[in-house]
Parts: structure tokens; C-alpha cells; sequence
């Protein structure tokens, strides 16, 4: 068996189009959805991330500015002018560019956005709502997770997932949104004890843990789903994830490239909010 992959390139492109057309609704009623993007410090990894959130923003119509500020930005600074952008109804959504520089409190920055606008879902009213299934933002890695089980139609119901990373950004978030599908979840990490009896046992598996061959082919049930979140680098310097791709995609029935898979998903999904923050404010 080989496994079938879940192209993240090509369904973030469906998806674009569908914010594309969805967007030039808006604009026909004077209605320009806008994300302001706010990158302080020179992070190289984040840098390169803001810029791609630019230009997809820019091929759907959305407006998107970045502001750059530097690293020794106060935090009550970055707090004001959050603060002047949650005041401002031409803005509908607010990304904070994480990591921050260390004498900030990411914590605190992201409870500052207005839970109405915070496209990114990291906001506690965001994660509450997801647990009781109010209306508000899923954080966009693990909701483009979720469209790409979607995209295969993978029944989730009475069905075993496996999380591999605790972290709020990605683990319990996908774990929560696993749930309202009615899937039993286990949430596990690098250090579980006995980790390869708990894949073993799952038809879907996530793995956001940010570390190299987490999960290799003998840990992995045939014909499960294999959803790679892990951002690494090989021997060679090249971009890998968290899976053993050429080993696991001999025995997953269904698996994610990296790249090409989570990434463009995760920034697909941050356009869908920012877009939806834009409809609701205009309701």
C-alpha cells in the first residue's frame, strides 16, 4: 500500500477561489474586508510567513497590510496600537506575527485583540466558543486540518485520533474540533509513554509536535490517515515534518507532504476568517 497524499496546495487553492468570490460579494457593496498583520522583530521564519499571508490576501481581493516594528518595541506600545486597531471599523481582522520577542507577553498581546477580530483564534473567548460551539474563530492550523479530512471524506464519527503535541496553538484545539465530529481522541506527546501503542490503535493521526521522525512507519496502522503539521529541517537543510514520510506513506492510507500540505492550509483558513470577521461586522 501506498499512500494517497492530501495535496494542501491544491485544496488552499479551491479555497482562495471561494474567499475570491466571496470577497468581490463584499466589495460590490463598498465593502473592503481588511487584515492588518503586525510583525515585530526580525524573526527570518516570520518574515517569510507575513509575506505569504500578504500576497494570498492580495490574490483574493482581501487588503492586507503588515507593519513592521523592531524588537525593542515596548509592549505597552504593541498593546496601544492593537488597541487603535480594534477601535478602527475599516479593519476586520488582527494578526500578531508569534514569536514575539521574549520581554513581551505573547499571552497578554493576543487577549488584547478584540475576540471579534482575532482571525488567528488564540483568544480565549475564540477557545471558549469552540468548546460549546458558539460562534467565533478556529485557530486556522488545525481548522485546515480539518478541511482536509473533509476533503478525503473521512468519517470521523465513532472513529480513534491520535494527537501528537499538548501546545494550545495546534494540539487541544484539534483535539476539541475532533471531538464535535464525534471521534475519540487521545492526546499524547513526544515523551508518552509507550506512544507507538497509542498510534497503533488510531485511525487518524496529527502530528504537531515540532520534532523529526515523531512517527515512523512501525507506529502507524494501515490505511490510517497521517495529517503532518511538524516544520523542520533535514540533514540536507531541506523542509521536512514531524513524520517518517517515506516510510509512513508505505503503510497510511492517506497522508500530508511537507510542504506542501498543512502550511498553505493554515494560511487558506486565516483568509476564510478574516473574510467571515468582514461579513459578520457588515451583517
Amino acid at each position: 500500500m501506498t499512500a494517497q497524499l492530501i495535496d494542501g496546495n491544491a485544496l488552499a487553492k479551491t479555497i482562495r477561489a471561494e474567499v475570491a468570490g466571496r470577497t468581490a460579494a463584499l466589495k460590490a457593496r463598498s465593502i473592503q474586508p481588511a487584515l492588518s498583520i503586525i510583525l515585530v522583530g526580525e524573526d527570518p521564519a516570520s518574515q517569510v510567513y507575513t509575506k505569504h499571508k500578504v500576497n494570498d490576501s492580495t490574490e483574493t481581493g482581501l487588503q492586507a497590510t503588515l507593519e513592521r516594528y523592531p524588537a525593542d518595541m515596548s509592549e505597552a506600545d504593541l498593546l496601544a496600537r492593537i488597541h487603535a486597531l480594534n477601535d478602527d471599523p475599516a479593519v476586520h481582522g488582527i494578526l500578531v506575527q508569534l514569536p514575539l520577542p521574549k520581554h513581551m507577553d505573547s499571552q497578554k498581546v493576543i487577549e488584547t485583540i478584540s475576540p471579534a477580530k482575532d482571525v488567528d483564534g488564540f483568544h480565549i473567548h475564540s477557545a471558549g466558543a469552540l468548546m460549546t460551539g458558539a460562534p467565533g474563530f478556529w485557530p486556522c492550523t488545525p481548522y485546515g486540518c480539518m478541511k482536509m479530512l473533509e476533503s478525503i471524506g473521512c468519517k470521523l464519527r465513532g472513529k480513534h485520533a491520535v494527537v501528537i503535541g499538548r501546545s494550545n496553538i495546534v494540539g487541544k484545539p484539534m483535539a476539541m474540533m475532533l471531538l464535535a465530529q464525534s471521534a475519540t481522541v487521545t492526546i499524547c506527546h513526544s515523551a508518552t509513554g509507550d506512544l507507538k501503542a497509542m498510534t497503533l490503535q488510531a485511525d487518524v493521526i496529527v502530528a504537531a509536535v515540532g520534532k523529526r521522525n515523531v512517527l515512523t512507519a512501525d507506529m502507524v496502522k494501515p490505511g490510517a490517515v497521517v495529517i503532518d503539521v511538524g516544520m523542520n529541517r533535514n540533514d540536507e537543510g531541506k523542509l521536512c515534518g514531524d513524520v517518517d514520510f517515506e516510510g509512513v506513506r508505505e503503510v497510511a492510507g492517506w497522508i500530508t507532504p511537507v510542504p506542501g500540505g498543512v502550511g498553505p492550509m493554515t494560511r487558506a483558513m486565516l483568509l476564510v476568517n478574516t473574510l467571515e470577521a468582514a461579513e459578520r461586522a457588515t451583517a
